[in-house]
């Protein structure tokens, strides 16, 4: 039963009689109207469903509140409109879950100021031949889709808002409407969805954000284009398309992304104009598959969030950047997979951490007139089949310019690179490269540096203000044609003709050198560090007069605590002096593999222990000289692809003849590494302890657990090391003994009753996983120290006892848990 009444009247006086008056129901005035009559509703709550077969007005009374009429039946829909009526003014609510709440069938429709709050299947659904205009409407349906347009379906809305839904906030399934200035957010699944073809949807001025699900979603050989729109705060990508989409984006403004910005797959193409795209945690533009492609025109993508290219173009799919900006992101563009391919015209790429352009698996990459700044490499040609042209580019402010490796063949016109800190241009690993009239200036390292015999090309290429040299080259190879520099320069390969070197350039070929320690000059072949005059030798502070292993051993049995490693140490150094002492007397020796993994806490001696481990095997002469080389993550892993397999062989190279110490190992492989390089430090590493297997000794070391994961991240890991050594935690005992000895080197002494304090310090003393075991003990020796100097500096003539006598008053205060 209505709460009210329905008023209907009509402009016709020939038919007021018979058409004015009221009616006790919503459903009974609809019957006695016509086209053009107008249905004034007073306020009230009406338990009916409408449907409008007349070109007629139903608004609620003029001057009432907002929701005070109400069309609210308990099940079916709320009302259906099937004819150019004009509806104002109305709530509507839907609680079948089965039908929409406002179903707009056939008709041009006007309709304005509605508030939709329902549980229906949809909120507005539009279908068949309708053509609605809907203005300033608004919608709410958390149990399914806002706006709703399929079969046919259109019309316009203008100035609408989708404030909640459980499903897509606009869903198209075969129909064709446009968006203006429309509001989308706090929707489930997509705020935009247009699906199937023969959809279409056109969005001007609109808003899209706080989307649990991708922001915009464009599928199955469906269209839309966006102009002037933004989208923002998804919880999955920005906007995605796939099988043969096509979308237009035109002025927006995609941000605050915390998946891929735009996605596309399965053919689908994509055409972007003055937009942007920024602050996203995985790519800004992220294109697979042949026949995908993007087209984008003065468009800035910047700002990443996370740790992956900007543009990641792979499995063949195709992109075009004309006049285009990408800056402050990880990498500028991944080219990956034969096929693919990028296009760059007059854009920009700057402020780029790891690597702007690099070009991997077979892919391709033309870049023309651009300016590349502030990168750690400026373009990387990664491997075989892998190539494509740089003409009339600049680059600028960088680590490297142009890095060639592994097979990879591009073309080099035209370029200059400048300030880098490192090679202008570098090629190594067996790659190619042709370079024309290429020009490098104020390199901290060579101009251009070929090393491994790469079959490059150069020609008119110039050097000016190289810090190591114009060129180096350091096998035979390269072709060098016409080359120019102001410095003493590069010996050119043999195949270079002389009269092709131009005075100054002294071309000749430089014999390849080995590494020696850290600093230190390198050896050159067949010279070892520790021969007499060779650069290096001696300048270690460990390469001195190796130590008989007895005197090394009696210094572990010297440490604290340890009885367990020690013992370990001890069995493995017999297993050694014994298979020693078999090859010299003519019998067969058991197979010792010598690396190790050290697990436990840190401050138990770890690194110490593999210092002595090393000068025990130099002492037995397994290994040359001994020394220590220790290094962590930071100092293997490179800021682009390729400088990590360079790191982690300079780090091997340096420990040649001792023991490579390698702290908190498990940071190489992070469990949740994506594209982490540290994979790559694993896999040189394993290689290169399998080839030079007796020319260094490997000691990962870590926590116990994480190393354990450690050694599953490579098939090869795991077989590289021999044992296991655990360290475990010392005891209240040990501590106490590390002070003593710490008391003694100082010249203090523990007064009476200080030992038992500093027992009974170290039991109650929290083990928390920051726990420090010997660098604790020591901390507490430390703040013992400065207490007892805060207590004798008040004296005015202390005595010898009081200047070096430590009381339990001097024990510092017990920290919480850590």
């Amino acid at each position: 039963m209505a709460q009210g009444t329905v008023q209907v009247t009509h402009g016709g006086a020939s038919r007021w009689r018979r058409r004015s008056g009221e009616y006790p129901t919503l459903s009974a005035a609809l019957a006695a109207a016509g086209d053009g009559d107008v249905l004034s509703i007073a306020p009230g709550t009406y338990r009916e469903n409408l449907v409008l077969h007349h070109a007629v007005t139903l608004r609620g009374p003029e001057g009432a509140a907002a929701g005070s009429v109400r069309i609210a039946p308990l099940d079916g829909v709320a009302l259906t409109v099937r004819a150019s009526a004009v509806v104002q003014d109305l709530h509507l609510e839907g609680a079948d879950r089965a039908a929409p709440a406002l179903l707009v069938e056939d008709g041009c429709p006007e309709l304005s100021d509605l508030r939709v709050h329902t549980r229906s299947s949809a909120g507005i659904e539009v279908r068949g031949g309708a053509r609605p205009l809907v203005r300033r409407c608004t919608v709410e349906n958390p149990a399914g889709v806002g706006i709703s347009v399929l079969d046919g379906g259109g019309g316009v809305f203008e100035e609408c808002e989708v404030v909640a839904a459980g499903q897509a906030g606009v869903s198209v399934r075969g129909g064709h409407p446009r968006l203006e200035r429309c509001r989308i957010h706090h929707a489930t699944g997509a705020g935009i969805a247009v699906t199937g073809e023969g959809s279409g949807l056109e969005a001007l001025g609109c808003e899209v954000y706080e989307i649990k699900g991708s922001g915009v979603q464009i599928a199955a050989r469906a269209a839309a284009r966006l102009t002037d729109c933004a989208v923002h705060r998804t919880s999955a990508d920005g906007v995605t398309l796939d099988t043969d989409a096509v979308l237009t984006l035109a002025g927006c403004d995609i941000h605050d992304i915390p998946e891929n910005a735009v996605d596309l797959r399965s053919r689908s193409v994509l055409t972007l104009s003055r937009s942007t795209v920024r602050r996203f945690g995985r790519n800004g533009l992220s294109v697979w598959d042949p026949g995908t492609r993007v087209d984008a025109e003065s468009c800035e993508i910047h700002d990443s969030t996370g740790d992956y290219p900007a543009v990641w173009i792979s499995d063949g799919a195709t992109v075009s950047l004309d006049s285009c900006r990408v800056h402050d992101v990880p990498d500028a563009l991944f080219v990956l997979d034969r096929g693919s391919r990028v296009d760059v015209v007059d854009s920009d790429l700057t402020q780029v951490r790891n690597t702007a352009v690099s070009v991997s698996d077979g892919a391709g990459a033309q870049l023309d007139d651009c300016r590349i700044r502030e990168a750690g490499t400026g373009a990387w040609f990664r491997d075989h089949g892998s190539g494509g042209t740089l003409a009339n580019c600049t680059i600028d402010d960088v680590q490297s310019g142009v890095i060639v490796t592994k097979g990879a063949d591009p073309v080099v016109e035209r370029c200059t690179v400048t300030s880098a800190a490192e090679a202008g241009f570098y090629v190594s690993a067996g790659g190619r490269g042709t370079f024309t009239a290429c020009r490098v200036s104020g390199s901290s390292g060579f101009g251009f540096h070929v090393i491994d015999g790469c079959r490059t090309t150069l020609s008119r290429c110039h050097t000016e203000r190289c810090a190591r040299g114009g060129y180096e080259f350091a096998e035979d190879g390269p072709v060098a044609e016409g080359c120019t520099g102001d410095e003493p320069g590069p010996r050119l390969g043999a195949r270079a003709a002389a009269g092709d070197v131009p005075a100054g350039a002294q071309p000749v070929v430089r014999a390849a050198a080995v590494p020696g320690p850290a600093g230190a000059p390198a050896a050159m072949p067949g010279q070892r560090p520790s021969d007499p005059g060779a650069p290096g030798a001696g300048d270690a502070a460990d390469a001195g007069a190796v130590r008989g292993s007895g005197e090394v051993l009696g210094q572990l049995d010297a440490l604290v605590g340890l009885d367990s490693v020690k013992r370990e140490v001890r069995a493995l150094t017999d297993m050694i002096e014994v298979g020693r002492r078999r090859q010299q007397a003519g019998l067969k020796a058991a197979s010792v593999r010598r690396h190790l993994v050290f697990t436990g806490s840190p401050g138990t001696g770890k690194t110490t222990v593999a210092r002595l481990y090393g000068e025990i095997l130099a002492s037995l002469g397994v290994l040359e000289r001994g020394h220590l080389v220790e290094v962590s993550r930071v100092d293997l892993v490179g800021e682009h692809i390729g400088s990590t397999a360079i790191r982690t062989q300079e780090a091997f190279d340096r420990a040649r003849g001792g023991v490579l110490f390698i702290d908190e190992a498990y940071a190489l492989s992070p469990e949740d590494s994506g594209r982490d390089f540290g994979r790559e430090a694993i896999d040189t590493l394993v290689k290169l302890m399998e080839d030079h297997r007796d020319a260094v000794v490997v000691i990962v070391a870590g926590y116990t657990e994480e190393m354990e994961r450690f050694l599953t991240v490579n098939p090869g890991v795991a077989s590289r090391f021999s044992r296991t050594i655990t360290f475990g935690d010392y005891g209240p005992q040990e501590l106490l003994r590390i002070v003593e000895q710490q008391a003694e080197e100082h010249e203090y002494r523990l007064g009476d009753g200080t030992g038992e304090a500093l027992l009974a310090y170290f039991t109650e003393l929290p083990k928390g996983p920051a726990f420090g075991n010997g660098r604790t003990a020591r901390q507490t020796f430390e703040s013992m120290v400065e207490r007892h100097a805060g207590r004798v500096a008040q004296l005015a003539e202390p005595s010898t006892d009081e200047l070096t006598l430590l009381f339990p008053a001097d024990l510092p205060a017990l920290s919480a848990p850590c």
